[in-house]
């Protein structure tokens, strides 16, 4: 068995039986294509004969090379993952990768703004969209929802007209490991996504040239020509929209994900009702958010206590 015909079977495995999504796909067949190089200068042809030793020794050259320990656990991830689907399938008969272990990732507090910081944010946004322009009109929706709902950027791009229950003010989506889950959002949002829908979407839908899928014409947010809006240029909206805002740390949608989950908790909402929200497998992803809480508590205590 060839390296190319493993991780090719593999791949099509993450895609069709687990799910994943096609970043994370990409990212574990770079990460196993860089194994098989290494492997194969190490004369190993056949991944079916790959041991736990050449598997650690990967990860220390890749850690020596100066990989991110967010990078080399993801590559011990997608080498555990790539051998114990060769072992279930019959292709090898030991799972070399069952005892590998990686660094843990190091777990930095993530971005989050103010409330005042997102409420200056969407007023400014409404100001712009009060002129009419469809793009402005659609971007105010799709930023009243995101910090709404704290969904992730995918999971809004993917989004259909049809998945929006406006009586109930809720939102179907399709998450992690095509997992679908029911969202709520507030009123503001339900008011940006009614506009849009009622001013902006025709406008932009008219825009629509013969190349475009006819599929895009179920999409919710589409972009400036018609289409299904895609994620990068979500990204650009939030990314324009936070650059002046004072913080360190990324500053595209995820940043709004961080601090829809930070607010909820910060006014008292449940834990598990949060995790349902963000749709996080596990509880232990979800707590991030009381240590940012956390954090802000005790730098309000040292700026105001006489005693801090």
């Amino acid at each position: 068995m060839q390296w190319d015909d493993a991780i090719s079977g593999f791949e099509g495995y993450l895609r069709a039986e687990r799910g994943y999504s096609a970043n994370t796909v990409r990212s574990y067949v770079g990460d196993l294509n860089a194994l098989a190089t290494f492997a194969e200068h190490e004369k190993v042809d056949d991944p079916a004969t790959v041991g736990l030793p050449l598997l650690r020794d990967w990860l220390w050259r890749s850690q020596e090379g100066g990989l991110a320990k967010a990078s080399i656990a993801r590559r011990a991830a997608a080498a555990k993952g790539l051998t114990a689907w060769l072992e279930r399938t019959g292709r090898a008969s030991v799972d070399a990768g069952r005892r590998l272990r990686a660094p843990k990732a190091d777990r930095k507090l993530p971005r989050v703004v103010t409330r005042d910081q997102a409420s200056a944010l969407l007023d400014g946004l409404a100001l712009r969209a009060e002129s009419g322009d469809p793009v402005a009109v659609r971007d105010l929706a799709v930023v009243e929802l995101l910090y709404a709902s704290g969904l992730r950027v995918s999971e809004l791009t993917g989004i259909d007209v049809n998945d929006v229950d406006h009586e109930r003010l809720t939102v179907r989506v399709v998450g992690k490991g095509s997992k679908e889950r029911v969202v709520p959002f507030g009123v503001p949002a339900e008011r940006a996504i009614t506009e849009y829908l009622r001013s902006s979407r025709p406008a932009l839908l008219a825009r629509r040239g013969s190349e475009a899928r006819t599929v895009d014409a179920r999409a919710l947010f589409l972009g400036a020509r018609g289409g299904r809006l895609d994620t990068r240029a979500v990204y650009r909206v939030v990314s324009s929209l936070l650059a002046d805002l004072p913080g360190t740390g990324p500053s595209g949608p995820h940043t709004l994900r961080h601090t829809a989950a930070t607010h909820l908790l910060d006014g008292g909402a449940d834990l598990r009702a949060v995790q349902e929200l963000l749709g996080h497998a596990s509880l232990g992803t979800t707590q991030i958010y009381t240590h940012v809480s956390t954090e802000r508590l005790k730098e309000s205590y040292q700026r105001a206590h006489p005693r801090a």
